[in-house]
């Protein structure tokens, strides 16, 4: 009796939300765990310190711009003397969800991509001793560092790991595609249902798919055709030196893609509409009519979470010792 009664439960019900969740290609968010605290407000001092920068001006979240989706919204950054960076900067929010970081994967994890900026002439141009003797120099980080890691000496491996303790906090759950995804059949129109069902149907799935629907693989910018762009990036072939690495680069995520314009390595896509036709064409070989395109653009602003949210830093005063900043160098 039991079993009969279950059985017509579930039949007049649907599915659990567990169910609807597990049966799909994308996965809910979940909140981030496991983390030390202290490293995580050590981390986002140092997130926000531009004195980790030679000009003193530029800070991680310049280009990974935490009101912003956690990019800078350019089609590449500017970076030490107003260099035009050579790419477009990936959002910073569940990078922790990516199977390596960068375009390209040269960095396997947060803590190795945390330190490509500060030493690189093109973005914040200083070197991992200059920042290291700075931070040295103010003596509340001194003590913090001490707190944290429980050593004497300052040394970027610490940097870079307190960098990225704060960088795995910047999940974004609870966007109202999870919220459907969890039993909330409320939580989408039909439009943006609709939209779900093609992005489903015409095989973005292949690609974007789980938690952070992308970042899990590389994919070659134009399969059905070739992407035309002025950009010299080489993707993948970068770092493994294979010809038919070329042209491959980390899919992006789509959460809240809606904030993380312009689109594509090169930034060329201004709107998600534009995005979403060049990926239809480029990658699928298909031809999006006005009415679907719109509606795969709503379906994706579903994506968008709740943004981080906390007390921006205080950060310790720069001391009589402490390197001055050389802006115009």
């Amino acid at each position: 009796m039991k079993r009969i009664l279950t059985v017509l439960t579930f039949a007049l019900l649907g599915p659990t939300s567990g169910m609807l969740a597990a049966s799909e290609p994308i996965q809910p968010i979940k909140p981030v765990k496991n983390i030390n605290l202290g490293m995580v407000e050590l981390g986002k001092k140092l997130y926000f310190d531009p004195r980790l920068s030679k000009s003193g001006f530029i800070s991680c979240n310049s280009c990974h711009n935490l009101s912003m989706g956690g990019t800078d919204n350019l089609k590449t950054s500017i970076g030490h003397n107003w260099q035009q960076g050579p790419i477009n900067a990936p959002t910073v929010l569940n990078l922790s969800l990516n199977l390596a970081q960068f375009w390209d994967g040269r960095a396997a994890d947060l803590k190795a991509q945390a330190g490509g900026p500060i030493a690189n002439p093109g973005e914040m141009a200083f070197s991992h001793t200059l920042a290291v003797s700075l931070l040295e120099s103010i003596p509340e980080y001194v003590m913090e560092f001490k707190q944290v890691f429980g050593t004497e000496t300052v040394t970027i491996d610490e940097v870079t790991d307190a960098i990225a303790e704060f960088e795995k906090t910047l999940v974004t759950p609870n966007a109202r595609f999870d919220r459907w995804l969890l039993g909330d059949k409320d939580a989408l129109t039909q439009e943006e249902l609709s939209g779900y069902q093609l992005f489903k149907d015409s095989g973005c799935v292949a690609c974007h798919n789980g938690e952070a629907v992308g970042g899990n693989s590389f994919q070659k910018m134009g399969i059905v055709e070739p992407y035309q762009t002025n950009n010299s990036a080489e993707g993948l072939s970068a770092v493994t030196g294979k010809d038919g690495d070329r042209f491959k680069f980390k899919v992006p995520t789509l959460r809240n893609v809606e904030m993380t314009y312009p689109y594509f390595h090169d930034g060329e896509a201004g709107t998600l509409t534009e995005a979403v036709d060049v990926m239809g064409r480029l990658q699928l070989g298909k031809k999006f009519t006005t009415k679907e395109n719109a509606q795969i653009v709503a379906f994706l602003k579903t994506l968008t979470g709740d943004q981080p949210v906390f007390q921006l830093p205080i950060l310790p005063p720069s001391r009589d010792k402490t390197p001055s900043p050389k802006p115009f160098d």
